[in-house]
């Protein structure tokens, strides 16, 4: 089997996003997420730059590739113009390509952003689909978020939006043709696939785990 850095070196994203790290660390003094997180990217980078296949299996199965949060900042800072961004996610296709993901509590959440943002881009075209985004499922949305969830209709209106609506406007309803064509693109593009690997590698980690796939999915969220 082909070694994990040279699978790397074949995705176009780390093509562009690794030409030669001096470990100088302005990415990781800009990323927002290293504020936030146990996240280094300069580390990552350095890691990868190594070719210590131990190292990037141990990232591969890892939460660390999962906290970036891809603004991509990093590439306007770093002197070399490497990209970090872009090596985290040519890291995390590989890690759901071989099934790594499930190893990792963020990795494991994966699954439930598949069932939802997933199912929400090839059903209505949109990655945030507004009545779909309920109170029961985001209670941290609070008492705003629910009245404006159960006036939504007349809250749109008011702001000029064209709700499910024929024709032009934001948020309109996208036409079947182009929902078609859409899942089209995914099918040839490989995004199919991917949904279906996250599904498999994540059914086969409940298993192993003793619980059911519901039970995964809030485990997953719950860090438990």
């Amino acid at each position: 089997m082909k070694k994990l850095y040279d699978r790397l070196a074949d995705d176009i994203r780390f093509q562009e996003g690794m030409n030669a790290c001096i470990n100088c660390g302005t990415c990781t003094a800009i990323c927002p997420a290293a504020e936030f997180y146990d996240y280094d990217p300069r580390r990552v980078v350095d890691l990868v730059q190594s070719k210590n296949e131990e190292e990037i299996e141990k990232l591969l199965r890892d939460d660390t590739i999962w906290f970036c949060g891809e603004c991509m900042s990093c590439v306007t800072r770093c002197p070399r113009k490497n990209a970090p961004g872009l090596i985290i996610m040519a890291m995390r296709s590989l890690s759901q390509d071989l099934g790594y993901f499930t190893d990792s509590e963020k990795g494991r959440q994966q699954l439930a952003l598949k069932r939802s943002i997933g199912k929400m881009i090839l059903e209505t075209g949109y990655c945030l689909y507004r009545r779909w985004v309920t109170p029961e499922a985001h209670p941290e949305g609070g008492p705003i978020w629910k009245w404006s969830f159960e006036n939504v209709d007349d809250l749109y209106e008011r702001l000029g939006c064209n709700l499910d609506g024929e024709g032009t406007g934001v948020l309109r309803k996208i036409p079947q043709q182009d929902l078609d064509e859409l899942k089209r693109i995914f099918e040839v593009t490989g995004g199919m696939d991917r949904y279906e690997k996250i599904e498999t590698y994540s059914a086969q980690k409940a298993d192993e785990m003793g619980i059911s796939i519901d039970d995964y999915i809030t485990k997953s969220f719950l860090g438990v």
